[in-house]
């Protein structure tokens, strides 16, 4: 595929279910997996109700459907897409292995660690830069990757002054609840102007805080900042939460844990309706069909809630958290194959430019392989723009081709990786993280430590709805 690569077809994987694969009408199996058909519109196929529904075929569900399914409980996991992995999406691009979604793990972060540690897996560390290309007084400058990174570190030391008080223990975010009365209610963007930052300081912090927040008016300064102390405290230490990739990439340890599952997984199943009736919740496909269980679990990004149709409706926390959204806003990922360099050169923009973020990855023969976040000034349907975006941060590079994920437009995320907005960490914590009658909440975006981006966040959630959805279930 040359030019813009339409990431949005459906990709199938092995390994998911020991037991049976629903299908829907011309829904795509699982490959190299046993499916079975069924017409079953309220038991599993042996006509034994389940014990529990799992909406969503990403980390919390997957975490969800094996725990459940330990304790001995029958579990339907009902998945949109013709794929299990919800914001994870691998990919190719010139013969390599790309991740359209969320691309790396990172030390420090403990229940990835021991997932990996379970299933054998090994990781690799990701391509070190050996030059930055940063904004400058007139255009762009390179630095070594010492120089820009002691002055990022200087710079987000001051930018996040105070969070290392407000978040004292940054997994238990409300401890210093005190304190962040003043700051839970700055967007980053009121952060920037808070600091009166100009020039290149403005353009070095506003383009790496706009990469996390899709618009540093959306994103919230505790969002980034629970990030930074989570991290240890520094800008570097940040980043490296972001530098490690798992062997076999990022689906294989959510292939094994819905393997170990035993769960019953329905593939190109979008969630219509979620209603409680006479103790038991009847959960509506498009198309109509409807399944049973005693509790269910949803397990989407925050931004499909408002989709959806629940009976009787939701309670305050979780109907602002569905119309506000927690997904950024702009999120699109671009992989790009270049010729004219093999250099290892990473570059950063300021808020506004059409590419963000620029990050070498695999060198190849005739040039290198890179991933990029763009901003919404970049029109990634357009080949012309996006080689004249890459031209303006590397002159020197050719774009042979690429591929492009909008997160944003994709029905079933409607958004990219969370990060809350202004005030939502102090008006929906702990609340939305309850049950609501029989159904529990899990996912990424609603965890308390690594919340939004991360697997790791959706592994804790995923593991706390496990345990609400067992004490539901009786």
């Amino acid at each position: 595929m040359t030019e813009n690569g339409d990431s949005t077809t459906p990709r199938a994987h092995g390994r998911v279910s020991r037991r049976t694969v629903l299908k829907a009408a011309g829904a795509s199996a699982l490959a190299a997996g046993a499916v079975t058909v069924t017409a079953s519109s309220s038991a599993a196929a042996d006509g034994k109700p389940y014990d529990a529904i799992v909406v969503g075929a990403g980390y919390a569900g997957g975490t969800v459907a094996r725990e459940l399914g330990a304790r001995g409980m029958k579990v339907l996991v009902l998945e949109a897409r013709g794929r299990i992995g919800g914001r994870i999406e691998p990919g190719t691009l010139a013969g390599q292995h790309i991740e359209l979604g969320g691309g790396w793990f990172g030390p420090g972060q403990d229940l990835v660690a021991r997932e990996l540690k379970r299933y054998s897996l090994t990781t690799t560390e990701d391509v070190h830069a050996t030059r930055m290309v940063m904004p400058g007084p007139n255009g762009y400058t390179s630095h070594s990757p010492q120089e820009a990174g002691a002055r990022l570190n200087t710079l987000f030391a001051d930018f996040y002054a105070g969070s290392e008080q407000y978040f004292e223990r940054p997994y238990e975010p409300l401890h210093r609840k005190d304190l962040l009365a003043s700051v839970d209610r700055l967007s980053l963007a009121d952060r920037i102007a808070q600091l009166q930052l100009r020039g290149v300081d403005h353009d070095w912090v506003s383009g790496a805080t706009s990469v996390f927040a899709g618009g540093n008016r959306t994103g919230s300064l505790t969002g980034l900042a629970q990030w930074y102390q989570l991290a240890g405290g520094t800008y570097d230490k940040f980043l490296s939460v972001m530098s490690e990739l798992p062997e076999g990439g990022m689906i294989s340890v959510l292939e094994r844990m819905l393997g170990e599952s035993g769960a019953t997984v329905s593939l190109n199943s979008p969630v219509t309706a979620i209603r409680e009736r006479g103790g038991l919740t009847h959960v509506e496909v498009r198309g109509g069909r409807v399944y049973q269980a005693p509790v269910v679990v949803l397990a989407t990004p925050v931004n499909m809630w408002s989709t959806l149709t629940f009976e009787p409706g939701l309670p305050k926390v979780y109907a602002d958290a569905a119309r506000e959204g927690i997904g950024v806003p702009h999120a699109t990922k671009l992989w790009l194959r270049v010729r004219g360099t093999s250099e290892a050169v990473s570059a950063q923009a300021p808020e506004g430019a059409p590419i963000l973020l620029l990050i070498p990855q695999k060198q190849l023969p005739d040039g290198r392989v890179f991933v990029a976040f763009t901003g919404p000034a970049l029109d990634v349907s357009d080949p012309q723009a996006v080689r004249a975006a890459v031209r303006g941060l590397l002159p020197e590079a050719r774009v042979v081709e690429y591929r492009a994920k909008e997160w944003h437009k994709d029905p079933y995320a409607r958004g990219g990786w969370g990060l809350r907005r202004p005030g939502q960490l102090l008006r929906q914590l702990p609340d939305i993280q309850q049950p609501f009658g029989r159904i529990v909440f899990a996912g990424g975006d609603i965890a308390s430590g690594w919340n939004g981006a991360f697997v790791e966040g959706a592994l804790e959630s995923g593991f706390r709805a496990a345990e609400q959805a067992a004490t539901l279930a009786g």
